[in-house]
Formats: C-alpha cells, structure tokens, sequence
C-alpha cells in the first residue's frame, strides 16, 4: 500500500527528529534476514538505549538532508536500516557488528559519527575496540600495577629484617 503525502511527511520529521537526538547512527543492508533475526536484533538494540528504524531510501536521503548530512543512497545497495545510538557512540556499532557476525545477511553499510559519513571498514573497527569498562579496568591495572610492585619491595625489606631478628633470637 503506497503511503499519503501526510504519512510520508510524518515519516521524515520521526527521522529528523531521531537523528538530533543521535550520538551516532550506522546504515545496515537488511536484505534476507528473517523477521524472528530484525527483532531480536532490535531488543538487543533497545536493551542499550540504541534503536533501530527502517524507511524508505527516498524518505532516509530527504531526513538526512533536512539534518545537513549528506550521503549517496544511490551508491548503497539493498534495504537500508538505520540504527540510532543515543547514550554512547560505540555501542550501536558494537551490536550491530557481532549480529552481523552471527547473521552474514546483515551488512554494515556505513554510519554517520560526529555528523560525518563513516565508512563500513570504519565503523567496524570501532566496534571491535574494547568497551569504555574495558578501558578503564586496563587503565586501572596498568597504574596499579606499580604501586603494587613497590609495595612489595618494601614489604619484602622489612619480611628480611623480621627472618634476621628471628634467626638471632634462635
């Protein structure tokens, strides 16, 4: 059923609205991936504050326009999907790229960080970055590390002492 002027422009101000709100926003090709797979793909999505929406190439290319982000849909191939991250900018990326592992039908397409195209290879290598955590834990460990040494060292010096002052007492 084809869409009303009325819906079509409804359609764009929802995307228009959501790519304001974004912190980063990454296309997908969709084609062939089962109904069951976009769902569990989108409660993925969702369980970390990102969403995934899908539009019409025409209405996608007159939203991101309206936004001052310019692309070529003509160039991407298939059904486009648009995945919003809201909260954090690699998370989405994260998502969407171990789905696609374990869903060779999903393609990561490109994605818009900071209002600028990415390309696939891009954002790819954003998600298989460690995590913010896993930065921090590193970070944490690597300052720790020798602070902990040095402790040692001193409590090896004052161990030798309390072996010397027991051995003669013996």
């Amino acid at each position: 059923m084809a869409l009303t002027r009325e819906q079509k422009q409804k359609i764009i101000e929802d995307l228009k609205e959501k790519i304001a709100k974004q912190k980063a926003m990454i296309l997908v090709d969709f084609t062939g991936l089962k109904v069951k797979d976009l769902s569990n793909l989108r409660k993925k999505l969702k369980a970390a504050d990102n969403e995934l929406k899908i539009a019409k190439k025409t209405l996608l290319e007159l939203s991101l326009k309206r936004a001052s982000l310019e692309i070529e849909m003509k160039k991407l191939k298939g059904e486009i999907a648009l995945v919003f991250g809201y909260k954090e900018e690699v998370s989405p990326a994260k998502i969407v790229y171990q789905f696609s592992q374990e869903n060779p039908n999903l393609k990561i397409l490109g994605g818009f960080l900071e209002n600028k195209f990415r390309e696939a290879e891009e954002i790819i290598t954003l998600a298989q970055l460690p995590s913010r955590e896993e930065l921090l834990i590193e970070l944490v460990r690597n300052i720790s590390s020798p602070i902990s040494k040095l402790v040692n060292v001193f409590g090896g010096n004052i161990r030798s002492l309390v072996y010397v002052l027991s051995a003669i007492k013996r």
